[in-house]
Protein backbone atom coordinates (compact mmCIF):
# COMPACT_ATOMS: atom_id res chain seq x y z
CA UNK A 1 0.00 0.00 0.00
CA UNK A 2 1.29 3.42 -0.93
CA UNK A 3 0.33 5.69 1.95
CA UNK A 4 0.39 3.54 5.06
CA UNK A 5 2.24 0.42 6.21
CA UNK A 6 0.10 -2.70 5.96
CA UNK A 7 0.55 -3.64 9.60
CA UNK A 8 -0.52 -0.12 10.62
CA UNK A 9 -3.52 -0.30 8.33
CA UNK A 10 -4.60 -3.66 9.70
CA UNK A 11 -4.24 -2.22 13.18
CA UNK A 12 -6.40 0.72 12.11
CA UNK A 13 -9.06 -1.69 10.85
CA UNK A 14 -9.27 -3.38 14.23
CA UNK A 15 -9.39 -0.16 16.20
CA UNK A 16 -11.86 1.44 13.82
CA UNK A 17 -14.21 -1.48 14.07
CA UNK A 18 -13.94 -1.76 17.83
CA UNK A 19 -14.42 1.91 18.65
CA UNK A 20 -16.36 3.14 15.66
CA UNK A 21 -18.93 0.41 15.57
CA UNK A 22 -19.11 -0.74 19.18
CA UNK A 23 -17.86 1.73 21.75
CA UNK A 24 -20.00 0.37 24.60
CA UNK A 25 -20.35 -2.91 26.49
CA UNK A 26 -22.86 -5.57 25.58
CA UNK A 27 -26.14 -5.05 27.41
CA UNK A 28 -28.58 -7.79 28.37
CA UNK A 29 -32.03 -6.58 29.29
CA UNK A 30 -34.91 -8.46 27.80
CA UNK A 31 -37.87 -7.31 25.76
CA UNK A 32 -36.87 -3.77 24.82
CA UNK A 33 -37.45 -3.47 21.09
CA UNK A 34 -38.22 -5.49 17.99
CA UNK A 35 -35.94 -4.97 15.00
CA UNK A 36 -36.61 -6.49 11.59
CA UNK A 37 -33.74 -6.75 9.16
CA UNK A 38 -34.59 -7.28 5.50
CA UNK A 39 -31.86 -8.98 3.48
CA UNK A 40 -29.29 -11.56 4.60
CA UNK A 41 -26.20 -10.42 2.72
CA UNK A 42 -23.04 -8.72 3.90
CA UNK A 43 -24.94 -5.74 5.34
CA UNK A 44 -28.13 -7.24 6.73
CA UNK A 45 -26.65 -10.38 8.25
CA UNK A 46 -23.89 -8.33 9.90
CA UNK A 47 -26.37 -5.86 11.35
CA UNK A 48 -28.60 -8.63 12.73
CA UNK A 49 -25.68 -10.42 14.38
CA UNK A 50 -24.18 -7.28 15.89
CA UNK A 51 -27.51 -6.08 17.24
CA UNK A 52 -27.60 -9.24 19.32
CA UNK A 53 -23.96 -8.82 20.31
CA UNK A 54 -24.53 -5.25 21.44
CA UNK A 55 -27.78 -5.97 23.28
CA UNK A 56 -29.07 -9.52 23.64
CA UNK A 57 -32.42 -8.15 24.87
CA UNK A 58 -33.32 -6.78 21.44
CA UNK A 59 -35.72 -9.03 19.51
CA UNK A 60 -34.05 -9.42 16.09
CA UNK A 61 -35.73 -11.00 13.07
CA UNK A 62 -33.85 -11.45 9.81
CA UNK A 63 -36.06 -11.90 6.74
CA UNK A 64 -34.28 -13.44 3.75
CA UNK A 65 -36.03 -15.28 0.94
CA UNK A 66 -33.13 -17.62 0.11
CA UNK A 67 -32.05 -20.56 2.24
CA UNK A 68 -28.41 -19.90 1.42
CA UNK A 69 -26.37 -16.83 0.56
CA UNK A 70 -23.84 -16.85 -2.29
CA UNK A 71 -21.10 -14.30 -1.80
CA UNK A 72 -20.43 -11.83 -4.59
CA UNK A 73 -16.86 -11.37 -3.31
CA UNK A 74 -14.92 -14.35 -4.68
CA UNK A 75 -17.69 -15.31 -7.12
CA UNK A 76 -15.38 -14.28 -9.97
CA UNK A 77 -13.05 -17.06 -8.87
CA UNK A 78 -15.86 -19.53 -9.62
CA UNK A 79 -15.82 -18.27 -13.22
CA UNK A 80 -12.05 -18.68 -13.35
CA UNK A 81 -12.29 -22.22 -12.02
CA UNK A 82 -10.42 -21.58 -8.77
CA UNK A 83 -13.47 -21.96 -6.52
CA UNK A 84 -16.77 -23.82 -6.59
CA UNK A 85 -20.18 -22.37 -5.82
CA UNK A 86 -20.28 -24.41 -2.62
CA UNK A 87 -17.15 -22.62 -1.42
CA UNK A 88 -18.92 -19.25 -1.55
CA UNK A 89 -22.23 -20.54 -0.12
CA UNK A 90 -23.28 -19.72 3.43
CA UNK A 91 -26.27 -20.76 5.50
CA UNK A 92 -28.01 -18.95 8.34
CA UNK A 93 -27.65 -21.55 11.10
CA UNK A 94 -24.92 -19.53 12.75
CA UNK A 95 -27.19 -16.50 13.04
CA UNK A 96 -29.99 -18.61 14.47
CA UNK A 97 -27.51 -19.82 17.07
CA UNK A 98 -27.01 -16.23 18.20
CA UNK A 99 -30.72 -15.90 19.00
CA UNK A 100 -31.79 -14.29 15.75
CA UNK A 101 -35.16 -15.34 14.36
CA UNK A 102 -34.38 -16.19 10.72
CA UNK A 103 -37.44 -16.18 8.46
CA UNK A 104 -37.08 -17.44 4.89
CA UNK A 105 -39.71 -15.44 3.07
CA UNK A 106 -39.86 -12.40 0.80
CA UNK A 107 -40.98 -8.95 1.92
CA UNK A 108 -43.48 -7.68 -0.63
CA UNK A 109 -44.53 -4.44 1.04
CA UNK A 110 -43.50 -2.10 3.85
CA UNK A 111 -45.88 0.20 5.73
CA UNK A 112 -43.43 2.68 7.22
CA UNK A 113 -46.23 4.68 8.87
CA UNK A 114 -47.79 1.64 10.54
CA UNK A 115 -44.37 0.00 11.13
CA UNK A 116 -45.33 -3.28 9.48
CA UNK A 117 -43.88 -5.52 6.78
CA UNK A 118 -45.95 -7.87 4.64
CA UNK A 119 -44.49 -11.19 3.54
CA UNK A 120 -45.14 -13.11 0.34
CA UNK A 121 -46.27 -16.06 2.45
CA UNK A 122 -49.14 -13.94 3.78
CA UNK A 123 -47.87 -13.01 7.25
CA UNK A 124 -47.51 -9.44 8.50
CA UNK A 125 -44.91 -8.52 11.11
CA UNK A 126 -44.62 -5.34 13.14
CA UNK A 127 -41.40 -3.64 14.16
CA UNK A 128 -40.01 -0.85 16.30
CA UNK A 129 -37.02 -0.38 13.99
CA UNK A 130 -36.50 -1.64 10.48
CA UNK A 131 -33.21 -2.23 8.65
CA UNK A 132 -33.44 -2.51 4.87
CA UNK A 133 -30.45 -4.13 3.16
CA UNK A 134 -31.75 -5.40 -0.20
CA UNK A 135 -28.57 -5.05 -2.25
CA UNK A 136 -28.86 -3.84 -5.81
CA UNK A 137 -31.60 -3.87 -8.40
CA UNK A 138 -31.11 -3.69 -12.15
CA UNK A 139 -32.36 -1.03 -14.53
CA UNK A 140 -33.98 -3.48 -16.91
CA UNK A 141 -34.34 -1.91 -20.34
CA UNK A 142 -31.61 0.70 -19.82
CA UNK A 143 -29.74 -1.43 -22.36
CA UNK A 144 -32.30 -1.91 -25.10
CA UNK A 145 -33.53 -5.50 -25.20
CA UNK A 146 -31.87 -6.48 -21.92
CA UNK A 147 -34.49 -7.68 -19.44
CA UNK A 148 -34.86 -10.58 -17.02
CA UNK A 149 -35.57 -13.01 -19.86
CA UNK A 150 -32.51 -11.83 -21.79
CA UNK A 151 -30.38 -12.35 -18.66
CA UNK A 152 -31.11 -16.08 -18.89
CA UNK A 153 -29.29 -16.10 -22.22
CA UNK A 154 -26.77 -13.32 -21.61
CA UNK A 155 -26.14 -13.62 -17.85
CA UNK A 156 -25.12 -10.67 -15.71
CA UNK A 157 -23.91 -12.86 -12.81
CA UNK A 158 -23.85 -9.70 -10.69
CA UNK A 159 -25.91 -11.47 -8.05
CA UNK A 160 -23.98 -14.60 -7.21
CA UNK A 161 -25.64 -18.02 -7.41
CA UNK A 162 -27.57 -19.45 -10.36
CA UNK A 163 -26.37 -16.67 -12.67
CA UNK A 164 -22.76 -17.45 -11.74
CA UNK A 165 -23.34 -21.12 -12.56
CA UNK A 166 -24.97 -20.21 -15.89
CA UNK A 167 -22.07 -18.00 -16.99
CA UNK A 168 -19.55 -20.65 -15.97
CA UNK A 169 -21.45 -23.26 -17.99
CA UNK A 170 -21.42 -21.01 -21.04
CA UNK A 171 -17.66 -20.50 -20.74
CA UNK A 172 -17.11 -24.23 -20.50
CA UNK A 173 -19.38 -24.93 -23.49
CA UNK A 174 -17.90 -22.36 -25.89
CA UNK A 175 -15.49 -23.53 -28.58
CA UNK A 176 -11.83 -22.62 -28.40
CA UNK A 177 -11.40 -19.51 -30.50
CA UNK A 178 -14.66 -17.92 -29.39
CA UNK A 179 -14.93 -14.37 -28.07
CA UNK A 180 -16.25 -13.51 -24.61
CA UNK A 181 -17.75 -10.03 -24.37
CA UNK A 182 -18.11 -8.44 -20.95
CA UNK A 183 -20.17 -5.23 -20.72
CA UNK A 184 -19.15 -3.11 -17.70
CA UNK A 185 -21.84 -0.79 -16.27
CA UNK A 186 -21.82 2.96 -15.66
CA UNK A 187 -21.23 4.40 -12.18
CA UNK A 188 -22.45 3.91 -9.53
CA UNK A 189 -22.58 0.13 -9.29
CA UNK A 190 -21.78 -2.73 -6.96
CA UNK A 191 -18.04 -3.43 -6.57
CA UNK A 192 -16.22 -0.90 -8.81
CA UNK A 193 -13.21 -3.19 -9.46
CA UNK A 194 -15.42 -6.27 -9.95
CA UNK A 195 -15.84 -6.32 -13.75
CA UNK A 196 -12.09 -5.98 -14.27
CA UNK A 197 -11.23 -8.75 -11.82
CA UNK A 198 -13.86 -10.84 -13.62
CA UNK A 199 -12.15 -10.17 -16.94
CA UNK A 200 -8.87 -11.40 -15.46
CA UNK A 201 -10.45 -14.52 -13.97
CA UNK A 202 -12.21 -15.43 -17.22
CA UNK A 203 -8.97 -14.78 -19.11
CA UNK A 204 -7.18 -17.07 -16.66
CA UNK A 205 -9.61 -19.83 -17.58
CA UNK A 206 -9.27 -19.13 -21.32
CA UNK A 207 -5.48 -19.05 -21.19
CA UNK A 208 -5.31 -22.52 -19.66
CA UNK A 209 -8.26 -24.20 -21.36
CA UNK A 210 -9.16 -22.26 -24.53
CA UNK A 211 -5.99 -20.44 -25.56
CA UNK A 212 -7.29 -19.36 -28.98
CA UNK A 213 -10.09 -17.39 -27.36
CA UNK A 214 -10.12 -13.77 -26.21
CA UNK A 215 -12.16 -11.45 -24.02
CA UNK A 216 -13.31 -7.93 -24.87
CA UNK A 217 -14.35 -5.54 -22.09
CA UNK A 218 -17.00 -3.19 -23.43
CA UNK A 219 -17.08 -0.28 -21.00
CA UNK A 220 -19.65 2.44 -20.32
CA UNK A 221 -16.83 4.49 -18.77
CA UNK A 222 -13.49 5.97 -19.84
CA UNK A 223 -11.70 5.03 -16.63
CA UNK A 224 -12.19 2.53 -13.81
CA UNK A 225 -11.06 1.52 -10.33
CA UNK A 226 -7.43 0.35 -10.00
CA UNK A 227 -7.03 0.83 -13.75
CA UNK A 228 -3.24 1.11 -13.80
CA UNK A 229 -2.82 -2.03 -11.71
CA UNK A 230 -5.29 -4.00 -13.80
CA UNK A 231 -3.74 -2.89 -17.08
CA UNK A 232 -0.30 -3.86 -15.83
CA UNK A 233 -1.63 -7.28 -14.85
CA UNK A 234 -3.40 -7.75 -18.18
CA UNK A 235 -0.21 -6.90 -20.05
CA UNK A 236 1.85 -9.31 -17.95
CA UNK A 237 -0.48 -12.31 -17.97
CA UNK A 238 -3.12 -11.86 -20.66
CA UNK A 239 -1.51 -9.98 -23.52
CA UNK A 240 -3.51 -10.74 -26.66
CA UNK A 241 -6.34 -12.23 -24.60
CA UNK A 242 -7.93 -9.17 -22.95
CA UNK A 243 -8.94 -6.06 -24.88
CA UNK A 244 -10.50 -3.03 -23.16
CA UNK A 245 -12.72 -0.67 -25.13
CA UNK A 246 -13.61 2.58 -23.38
CA UNK A 247 -16.85 4.48 -23.87
CA UNK A 248 -14.96 6.93 -26.07
CA UNK A 249 -13.84 4.01 -28.23
CA UNK A 250 -17.38 2.74 -28.91
CA UNK A 251 -17.28 0.52 -25.85
CA UNK A 252 -20.71 1.39 -24.49
CA UNK A 253 -23.27 -1.34 -25.13
CA UNK A 254 -26.58 0.26 -26.16
CA UNK A 255 -28.64 -2.82 -26.93
CA UNK A 256 -28.77 -6.58 -27.26
CA UNK A 257 -30.73 -9.18 -29.18
CA UNK A 258 -30.54 -12.10 -26.81
CA UNK A 259 -32.33 -14.50 -29.16
CA UNK A 260 -29.78 -13.84 -31.90
CA UNK A 261 -26.85 -13.43 -29.52
CA UNK A 262 -26.14 -9.91 -30.75
CA UNK A 263 -24.49 -7.06 -28.82
CA UNK A 264 -25.03 -3.58 -30.26
CA UNK A 265 -23.00 -0.37 -29.84
CA UNK A 266 -23.40 3.00 -31.53
CA UNK A 267 -21.28 2.03 -34.52
CA UNK A 268 -21.11 -1.76 -34.56
CA UNK A 269 -22.77 -5.09 -33.89
CA UNK A 270 -21.11 -8.19 -32.47
CA UNK A 271 -22.04 -11.83 -32.02
CA UNK A 272 -19.78 -13.14 -29.26
CA UNK A 273 -19.71 -16.77 -28.17
CA UNK A 274 -20.53 -15.64 -24.61
CA UNK A 275 -22.00 -12.29 -23.59
CA UNK A 276 -21.75 -11.22 -19.95
CA UNK A 277 -23.95 -8.11 -19.75
CA UNK A 278 -23.74 -6.21 -16.44
CA UNK A 279 -26.54 -3.63 -16.62
CA UNK A 280 -26.88 -0.23 -14.90
CA UNK A 281 -27.94 -0.58 -11.28
CA UNK A 282 -30.24 0.95 -8.71
CA UNK A 283 -31.40 0.28 -5.15
CA UNK A 284 -33.12 -3.03 -4.43
CA UNK A 285 -36.77 -3.33 -5.49
CA UNK A 286 -38.26 -3.27 -2.00
CA UNK A 287 -36.55 0.05 -1.28
CA UNK A 288 -38.29 1.54 -4.31
CA UNK A 289 -41.66 0.05 -3.36
CA UNK A 290 -41.36 1.41 0.18
CA UNK A 291 -40.63 4.91 -1.13
CA UNK A 292 -37.13 5.03 0.35
CA UNK A 293 -35.35 6.13 -2.84
CA UNK A 294 -34.62 9.54 -4.36
CA UNK A 295 -34.93 10.59 -8.00
CA UNK A 296 -31.59 8.94 -8.79
CA UNK A 297 -32.86 5.57 -7.55
CA UNK A 298 -30.75 5.32 -4.36
CA UNK A 299 -31.63 5.70 -0.67
CA UNK A 300 -30.58 8.92 1.12
CA UNK A 301 -29.66 8.36 4.78
CA UNK A 302 -28.21 10.07 7.81
CA UNK A 303 -24.65 8.95 7.18
CA UNK A 304 -23.85 8.72 10.90
CA UNK A 305 -26.59 6.22 11.72
CA UNK A 306 -27.91 5.11 8.29
CA UNK A 307 -31.44 6.09 9.29
CA UNK A 308 -33.46 6.90 6.21
CA UNK A 309 -33.84 10.58 5.37
CA UNK A 310 -37.36 9.73 4.18
CA UNK A 311 -38.85 7.37 6.82
CA UNK A 312 -38.39 7.54 10.60
CA UNK A 313 -37.02 4.46 12.41
CA UNK A 314 -36.08 2.87 9.07
CA UNK A 315 -32.40 2.32 8.31
CA UNK A 316 -30.87 1.50 4.93
CA UNK A 317 -27.42 -0.06 4.59
CA UNK A 318 -25.30 -1.69 1.93
CA UNK A 319 -25.46 -1.21 -1.82
CA UNK A 320 -28.83 0.58 -1.80
CA UNK A 321 -27.84 3.52 0.41
CA UNK A 322 -25.97 6.73 -0.36
CA UNK A 323 -22.92 6.52 1.91
CA UNK A 324 -20.74 9.45 0.94
CA UNK A 325 -17.28 8.42 -0.24
CA UNK A 326 -17.80 4.73 0.55
CA UNK A 327 -18.03 2.46 -2.50
CA UNK A 328 -20.75 -0.15 -2.90
CA UNK A 329 -18.90 -3.25 -1.70
CA UNK A 330 -19.18 -6.21 0.63
CA UNK A 331 -16.76 -4.76 3.17
CA UNK A 332 -18.55 -1.39 3.08
CA UNK A 333 -21.85 -3.15 3.79
CA UNK A 334 -20.28 -5.11 6.65
CA UNK A 335 -18.89 -1.92 8.18
CA UNK A 336 -22.20 -0.09 7.73
CA UNK A 337 -24.06 -2.99 9.34
CA UNK A 338 -21.99 -2.64 12.51
CA UNK A 339 -22.42 1.12 12.68
CA UNK A 340 -26.17 0.81 12.09
CA UNK A 341 -26.47 -1.84 14.81
CA UNK A 342 -24.66 0.48 17.21
CA UNK A 343 -26.99 3.34 16.28
CA UNK A 344 -30.10 1.27 17.00
CA UNK A 345 -28.73 -0.33 20.20
CA UNK A 346 -27.76 3.03 21.68
CA UNK A 347 -31.14 4.52 20.78
CA UNK A 348 -32.98 1.61 22.38
CA UNK A 349 -30.94 2.09 25.56
CA UNK A 350 -31.16 5.91 25.56
CA UNK A 351 -27.40 6.19 25.25
CA UNK A 352 -25.27 8.47 23.14
CA UNK A 353 -23.91 6.84 19.99
CA UNK A 354 -20.10 7.05 19.77
CA UNK A 355 -18.56 8.75 16.76
CA UNK A 356 -18.39 6.09 14.05
CA UNK A 357 -15.57 5.09 11.75
CA UNK A 358 -16.08 3.09 8.58
CA UNK A 359 -13.84 0.74 6.62
CA UNK A 360 -13.43 -0.72 3.17
CA UNK A 361 -10.93 -2.94 1.42
CA UNK A 362 -11.39 -4.35 -2.07
CA UNK A 363 -9.05 -7.16 -3.12
CA UNK A 364 -8.83 -8.33 -6.72
CA UNK A 365 -7.08 -11.45 -8.00
CA UNK A 366 -5.57 -11.09 -11.46
CA UNK A 367 -4.20 -14.62 -11.18
CA UNK A 368 -4.47 -17.01 -8.22
CA UNK A 369 -1.08 -15.71 -7.02
CA UNK A 370 -1.27 -12.08 -8.14
CA UNK A 371 -3.41 -9.87 -5.94
CA UNK A 372 -4.01 -6.13 -5.84
CA UNK A 373 -6.08 -4.02 -3.47
CA UNK A 374 -7.50 -0.63 -2.59
CA UNK A 375 -8.31 0.25 1.00
CA UNK A 376 -9.64 3.22 2.93
CA UNK A 377 -10.70 4.36 6.38
CA UNK A 378 -13.60 6.81 6.56
CA UNK A 379 -14.99 9.19 9.14
CA UNK A 380 -17.94 11.52 9.43
CA UNK A 381 -17.09 15.06 8.34
CA UNK A 382 -20.11 17.23 9.03
CA UNK A 383 -22.98 15.15 7.72
CA UNK A 384 -21.01 13.21 5.07
CA UNK A 385 -18.73 10.18 5.13
CA UNK A 386 -15.31 11.12 3.79
CA UNK A 387 -12.01 9.32 3.43
CA UNK A 388 -9.33 9.83 6.08
CA UNK A 389 -6.34 11.52 4.46
CA UNK A 390 -3.30 9.23 4.34
CA UNK A 391 -5.16 6.10 5.49
CA UNK A 392 -5.27 3.13 3.17
CA UNK A 393 -4.27 3.52 -0.47
CA UNK A 394 -3.58 1.39 -3.52
CA UNK A 395 -1.23 -1.50 -3.96
CA UNK A 396 1.98 -0.09 -5.46
CA UNK A 397 2.70 -0.39 -9.14
CA UNK A 398 5.62 -2.63 -10.17
CA UNK A 399 5.50 -4.64 -6.95
CA UNK A 400 7.44 -7.89 -6.75
CA UNK A 401 5.89 -11.28 -7.40
CA UNK A 402 6.31 -12.03 -3.69
CA UNK A 403 4.32 -8.94 -2.74
CA UNK A 404 1.58 -9.75 -5.23
CA UNK A 405 1.39 -13.30 -3.90
CA UNK A 406 1.15 -11.95 -0.36
CA UNK A 407 -1.78 -9.77 -1.47
CA UNK A 408 -3.53 -12.85 -2.87
CA UNK A 409 -3.05 -14.56 0.50
CA UNK A 410 -4.41 -11.51 2.30
CA UNK A 411 -7.45 -11.63 0.01
CA UNK A 412 -8.23 -15.23 0.92
CA UNK A 413 -7.68 -14.55 4.61
CA UNK A 414 -9.97 -11.53 4.41
CA UNK A 415 -12.71 -13.61 2.80
CA UNK A 416 -12.44 -16.35 5.41
CA UNK A 417 -12.47 -13.88 8.29
CA UNK A 418 -15.27 -11.62 7.09
CA UNK A 419 -17.62 -14.46 6.21
CA UNK A 420 -17.00 -15.99 9.63
CA UNK A 421 -17.64 -12.58 11.19
CA UNK A 422 -20.98 -12.41 9.38
CA UNK A 423 -22.30 -15.95 9.28
CA UNK A 424 -20.31 -17.73 12.01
Amino acid sequence: MSNIKRRDFVKALGVGTALGAVGFPSISRAGKAKVIVIGGGYGGATCAKYLKRYDSGIDVTLIEKNQNYYSCPFSNEVLGGEKTLDEIKFGYGGLSGHGINVVHDEVVDIDTGGKKVKLKGGATQGYDYLVVSPGIGFKWGAIEGYDEAAAEKMPHAWKAGPQTALLRQQLEAMEDGGVVMLAAPPNPFRCPPGPYERAAQIAHYLKHHKPKSKLIIMDSKDKFSKQGLFMQGYEKFYKGIIEWRSAANDGKVLGVDADEGMVITEFDEFKPAVANIIPPQTAGAIAHKAGLTNDAGWCPVDQKTFESSIAKDVFVIGDSCIAGAMPKSGYSANSQGKVCAAAIATRVNNEKMPDPSYLNTCYSLITPDWGISVAAVYQLDGDAIKGVQGAGGLSPMDASAADRKAESMYARSWFKNITNDIFG
